[in-house]
């Protein structure tokens, strides 16, 4: 089969190889998988760029790829909750990825049905940003009733986090450019800030909750705008110690990290606050979950350029210096 492989580690000038593999077999609780879609994520540039190394060290060479829709072609004897011919998707496991591939096992407890509105080329954009902003917000600890920011939700995280959100009864608040702002109120959004014209951070205050896309400066931003007591969780901030230790990390990346995130969570205590930072995790029954947010509420998958799978470097390169309105997408 083809599958695109990471053999090494590069900062610029990356390309994933196109090569040909063995098939894998499933194990007794895996289900076998041959894939129709993948999505294309941030995360897969850093990756590749070995950015992610202290939170999981892969070895390579690797099949590259996080989130995929396929259909099951075969069941390993202990698999009970699927059956071939199920058209299912996941976010592949933090120690096992290799979406990019025309097949891949995946244990049974990794994965959902597809909601059946979706197509495939809608579904591939759903699970990796999807369980980000349900396990953000089940960090968060968020009740019903209560405000959130969601900054620079005009993007691919913003259509999936700001529908999700919603169905937790929160109200929504987000910024970004106009040209965005009548879709993204179709999405739920009970506030929208256009940047240009407007600062958040004069316009907001005493907000319960933040969920930060920024990272750098607009992170720093985002406390000031938090209530007393609330709670931001940053998907490109540092981590910090108590992200080290959700992830079971060894003392050292503990300490590490707890030195690396030290800056946020001094700000943070300043208001009696909580800094979190979120690697999301694979999770077949938030993802199950999620399917039924979406089956409920019609929630639509912004899917913004499909490619065929063998220009996955051109998408990666997309995906990591062009502006998106949603998902890129690679075919098989």
């Amino acid at each position: 089969m083809r599958a695109a492989r990471l053999n090494n580690y590069s900062k610029k000038d990356f390309q994933l190889s196109i090569e040909q593999i063995e098939k894998p077999k499933p194990n007794a609780q895996e289900v076998l998988v041959k894939v129709s879609m993948a999505g294309v994520n941030p995360l897969d540039n850093m990756i590749t760029a070995g950015e992610v190394k202290l939170i999981v060290p892969y070895k390579l060479p690797v099949t590259a790829g996080n989130e995929f829709v396929g259909v099951i072609e075969s069941i390993g004897k202990d698999v009970t909750k699927y059956q071939v011919g199920d058209r299912i998707y996941a976010r592949m496991p933090l120690d096992k990825i290799g979406a990019f591939a025309e097949y891949l096992t995946i244990d049974q407890n990794e994965i959902a049905l597809v909601p059946r509105y979706l197509s495939d080329e809608e579904a591939a954009s759903v699970p990796l940003t999807a369980l980000t902003a349900y396990q953000a917000l089940e960090l968060l600890k968020v009740k019903p009733g209560e405000t959130i920011f969601i900054s620079g939700g005009t993007g691919g995280f913003g259509a999936m986090a700001i529908p999700i959100a919603k169905a937790f009864g929160l109200k929504v608040i987000t910024n970004g450019s106009k040209e965005n702002k009548e879709r993204v109120l179709a999405l739920g959004v009970d506030q929208f800030i256009d940047y240009r014209y407007e600062d958040y951070t004069k316009v907001l205050n005493d907000i319960d909750y933040v969920i930060d896309t920024l990272g750098g400066d607009e992170l720093i931003k985002q406390f000031t705008i938090l209530k007393e007591g609330g709670a931001i969780v940053s998907l490109k901030g540092g981590p910090n110690r108590s992200f080290a230790k959700r992830m079971n990390l060894s003392f050292f990346k503990t300490f590490l990290f707890g030195m690396v995130g030290r800056r946020f969570d001094k700000l943070a205590s300043q208001k009696n606050q909580t800094y979190h930072f979120i690697f999301v995790k694979s999770d077949g029954k938030q993802l199950s979950n999620i399917s039924k947010i979406f089956e409920e509420n019609q929630i639509k998958a912004s899917v913004d350029k499909v490619f065929d799978f063998k220009d996955i470097n051109l998408a990666l390169d997309k995906v990591k210096n062009g502006r998106s309105s949603g998902k890129t997408i690679i075919k098989f």
